[in-house]
């Protein structure tokens, strides 16, 4: 939960998808789809690699297992999205981010892969990129929303 120094620090490289990484990625696509969310980070669960699990699609099921990812293309056009995380419950902002990205990755049979997102994948996608660098989605709020949102969430989100 936040304020938890993890949550601020970068996240360490992943050397390889092993079964364990494995294991953390199917622990992580379980605990988004409990929550439920669209995406996770490792280090919202207090694992510190470059780990992260994003489906936005409707029926669930689709999970696209990320190690390493990084942005390497960002759209001009952008999009708002309330975001929110669970290692901060009860707030929300509205978020402006591309409306599209490219992101490479190292996907779960250990290939390094490009892929486009787009609409609520590509937001989620870089929500949890952000989380990998230590960064919250408040941190691209103004210094006023910013200081708003944490009171709130202070007092409960009320």
């Amino acid at each position: 939960m936040w304020p938890d120094r993890r949550l601020r620090t970068p996240a360490a490289d992943v050397a390889a998808i092993t079964e364990e990484i494995r294991a953390t990625w199917a622990d992580m696509i379980e605990t988004m789809d409990a929550m439920p969310g669209v995406g996770l980070a490792a280090p919202q669960i207090g694992v510190m690699l470059r780990l992260a699990v994003v489906d936005a699609s409707d029926e669930r099921g689709r999970a696209i297992r990320m190690a390493n990812p990084e942005i390497i293309a960002a759209s001009d056009e952008v999009n708002d999205h309330d975001e929110a995380s669970p290692n901060l419950p009860g707030v929300w902002a509205k978020v402006t981010r591309p409306a599209r990205v490219t992101v490479a990755f190292t996907d779960h049979h250990g290939i390094r892969v490009r892929q486009e997102f787009t609409g609520l994948w590509a937001t989620s996608v870089q929500h949890q990129i952000d989380h990998l660098a230590g960064r919250m989605y408040f941190d691209r709020l103004s210094k006023m929303k910013r200081d708003m949102l944490l009171k709130r969430a202070a007092k409960g989100g009320r």
